[in-house]
């Protein structure tokens, strides 16, 4: 099946089978390896996309589904960079960095939904992003971190 595509502000074209999950479209045929497999159920949080500005599992939707939306994927945001990646990188976050794709898409979409989450709230919408590292105190840093700058109240530096 030829499908149109929007992926990352850009119209893409592929001849896929229509149930093929957008997770593989992605990497496979689009070459767009930030999105992560891991568990394959869906249940990890290293596939997550923004699909019209939503947080969306891609291992879990068909490619079919998805003409006239939008897709947004990590290098996507990596594109137009955001304070999140910025306050990552300052905190220190990443270890092995296998989750970070994921748990960054997890983050933006709390941020635009509630701009000044408390930790319960960033645990919450991280509830489906696993990290076998166990950096989630330096998440919460770089979420807060982030928070500052989107307000204008700090510039990052790893001491925030």
């Amino acid at each position: 099946m030829k499908l149109n595509l929007t992926v990352n502000g850009e119209s893409v074209a592929v001849d896929v089978e229509a149930d093929t999950p957008l997770l593989w479209v992605l990497r496979d045929n689009l070459h767009l390896n930030g999105t992560k497999y891991s568990c394959g159920a869906g249940i990890c949080g290293a596939c997550m996309v923004h699909i019209d500005g939503e947080l969306s599992v891609s291992r879990q939707i068909p490619v079919s589904s998805l003409a006239g939306k939008a897709i947004t994927t990590i290098e996507g945001v990596v594109k137009n960079p955001h304070p999140v990646i910025d306050a990552f990188i300052a905190e220190q976050v990443t270890q092995c960095g296998y989750c970070q794709p994921g748990m960054i898409m997890s983050i933006i979409s709390l941020l635009r939904k509630n701009p000044e989450p408390s930790d319960a709230d960033i645990d919450q919408a991280l509830a489906r992003n696993l990290c076998r590292c166990g950096a989630y105190q330096r998440v919460r840093r770089a979420v807060h971190a982030a928070v500052m700058v989107l307000e204008g109240n700090a510039l990052l530096t790893g001491d925030c």
